[in-house]
């Protein structure tokens, strides 16, 4: 009994003096690596910072394009606030398109394409009219060198747009191509 008492006793000593230091204290290498590991973070994010400023600060090449073309009279000023503008030009629509694509992986495919192109107002009518089965074979060389994967993007019918105005000016004389309207595009 009385060992039993004893070892009430040495259990009582130990759950009301003082706790040992096996596991409930503080590591003082773990809190030097949590202090290095904010140091770090810290690090980082200042240069991420300081790169993204630099990013900020170089001009683009899309703002370098813009200061030209305002310099040289292209841009006026309703174009940078949104306000309605019009724009005159000689509106020629061409007959519809039937062409094979450029083959792919699949089967063989083809376009339907109607559209309508926009001349600048200078233009004479009467070399579209004589160049109109010009115009045409180079729309469908064109197309022929697609493939219907580069078609079916936005930004793959706006790069034949701009193909388009830029194979047609090279060989007018008096007129300029200004804009593509597609009024029906189809890709089978």
């Amino acid at each position: 009994m009385k060992n039993q008492e004893g070892n009430k006793m040495a259990d009582g000593d130990a759950n009301t003096g003082k706790p040992s230091n096996s596991g409930s204290g503080k590591n003082p290498l773990l809190t030097i690596v949590m202090i290095l590991q904010l140091v770090l973070m810290g690090t980082i994010a200042y240069f991420q910072y300081l790169a993204h400023q630099k990013l900020a600060a170089t001009e683009s090449v899309m703002d370098v394009v813009k200061s030209d073309m305002k310099s040289a009279g292209a841009i006026d000023e309703s174009s940078e606030t949104g306000e309605a503008r019009e724009e005159d030009g000689i509106l020629f629509p061409l007959d519809n398109f039937t062409a094979n694509l450029a083959q792919g992986d699949g089967p063989r495919r083809f376009v339907r394409l109607n559209a309508v192109l926009k001349f600048n107002r200078d233009s004479s009518e009467e070399e579209f009219k004589a160049r109109k089965p010009q115009i045409r074979d180079t729309i469908i060389s064109i197309l022929n060198s697609k493939r219907a994967e580069d078609l079916l993007k936005v930004e793959g019918k706006n790069y034949l747009k701009e193909e388009v105005k830029a194979a047609i000016n090279s060989f007018l004389v008096d007129g300029k191509v200004v804009d593509v309207f597609y009024v029906s595009f189809q890709i089978n």
